[in-house]
């Protein structure tokens, strides 16, 4: 499956710094969302007088809500992507996402408008869901397609470094908020400020429609053009299904233990760390941020790397090492020392990051032009789905029946032989190497 370049040294790093810009942002939407669920939306959307741990899982699990439409937009902007082109869909992505942050800082609390909060933000979490679930693929394909052969890990990386770039930027806007303001005016309206600076999102989606160029592979694939050649080449979902459902389900596999890891490194530890052990939501959040900034130069790195020894081998080692350090973080975190809690976060990331570096080209090598953006972001959301959207629910639930965060460890240790597994697999179908895909 080959991917021919087509696009200059300096226009290829054009559109993936442009890609990595609107992911970054993107991302950041989705992360503030998680962190108010941790801190902020139990008392502000829901009823007073409910428990304290029944008012953080109800704030958890509208957070989850966002994971379960992760992919129907992986299907819904896959489709249009493979139909229409990956520019169009991936505008109309950030477009949406930025519509829809913006909505939530705007959203009236549980004491203003009763149950009309919870529902509304349920509502818009899911819009969020819609948007982040198309995002990825668009984001990943127009970086890797325009990329050179030999460097398409390297300038998929740009994509993933996206994530923990939002997350610098979500930790800095919360922080710096809850610095300058008091806490009864962060919860009454100081939260609102991060979810309003998103329509930034909005101008990068516009810059995207209009003054990138769509990949030439994703315009000379069979279902490109007219909705006349929809009827005669059909529907590009149906298509991977039929062909390539097992890479889909392999996929997902493959990135289940580093959505779950990640997720709780940086939404539940916060809760956790503020909620339970009592630490400063500052030093949680700051463990994050330093954590995350960590990550960005190992991205790229192993996107590197994975061009020249391959995808497989790199994915593998860093689902063993997660798993091993499962075990180690939260003994760290409980001592409540900073430096801990720091280490703790931060090697966490960085052993994610020897999945998530090469795999925007682990997968888009996976699925033939035609419906590469299908199959590429149905595998990665559904891996979401039974990741990170369940990740602080799961946790929260085994810390309540065990009393124990050994539990928790245990939980990711189980998703990252998941992972292990289904990589070895995947990489003994489709993903060879980096020449041969």
């Amino acid at each position: 499956m080959t991917m021919e370049r087509t696009a200059s040294g300096k226009s290829t790093l054009k559109v993936a710094v442009t890609a990595s810009a609107g992911a970054a942002i993107e991302w950041y939407d989705f992360f503030i969302y998680g962190t108010a669920a941790a801190l902020v939306f139990p008392q502000l959307f829901f009823p007073a007088d409910l428990p304290p741990f029944v008012a953080q899982i109800a704030a958890f699990s509208t957070f989850a809500v966002g994971f379960i439409a992760r992919p129907i937009g992986g299907v819904v902007f896959g489709h249009i992507g493979d139909i229409v082109g990956r520019k169009h869909a991936l505008a109309a992505a950030l477009l949406i996402m930025g519509v829809s942050t913006t909505a939530i800082g705007l959203l009236p609390g549980y004491a203003d408008i009763g149950v009309a909060a919870p529902l509304a933000l349920v509502a818009l979490r899911f819009i969020q869901g819609l948007a982040i679930g198309g995002q990825w693929g668009g984001a990943a394909l127009m970086a890797i397609e325009n990329a050179p052969d030999g460097k398409r890990g390297f300038y998929g990386s740009f994509v993933q470094i996206g994530v923990p770039v939002g997350v610098v930027l979500a930790n800095v806007a919360f922080f710096l908020v809850g610095a300058f303001v008091s806490p009864a005016d962060f919860s009454a309206w100081g939260w609102r400020l991060p979810f309003l600076l998103s329509i930034a999102l909005i101008f990068i989606g516009f810059y995207v429609q209009f003054r990138l160029e769509e990949p030439s592979s994703a315009r000379s694939a069979p279902n490109a053009g007219e909705g006349s050649v929809l009827k005669k080449q059909g529907w590009p979902l149906l298509k991977v299904l039929r062909a390539h459902w097992r890479d889909v389900l392999l996929a997902g596999g493959a990135f289940i233990a580093n959505n779950t890891c990640f997720y709780v490194a940086i939404t539940y530890v916060v809760a956790y760390g503020a909620s339970t052990l009592g630490l400063s939501r500052q030093t949680m959040l700051a463990a994050v941020m330093i954590g995350s900034i960590c990550m960005i130069p190992v991205l790229i790195m192993c996107g590197a790397i994975s061009d020249r020894i391959g995808r497989k081998g790199i994915f593998m080692t860093g689902a063993a090492l997660t798993g091993l350090w499962a075990f180690a973080i939260f003994p760290l975190i409980e001592t409540g020392s900073f430096v801990n809690i720091t280490l703790a976060v931060s090697v966490a990331l960085v052993l994610i990051s020897l999945m998530y570096g090469p795999q925007a080209a682990l997968f888009a090598e996976l699925f033939p032009a035609e419906v590469r953006y299908s199959g590429a972001s149905l595998g990665y959301q559904i891996g979401t789905v039974f990741g990170g959207g369940l990740a602080p629910i799961i946790a929260t639930l085994l810390l309540a029946q065990f009393q124990s965060s050994h539990a928790i460890a245990v939980y990711l240790a189980v998703m990252c032989v998941i992972s292990f597994l289904s990589t070895m697999f995947l990489g003994g179908r489709s993903a060879r190497s980096p020449a041969h895909a």
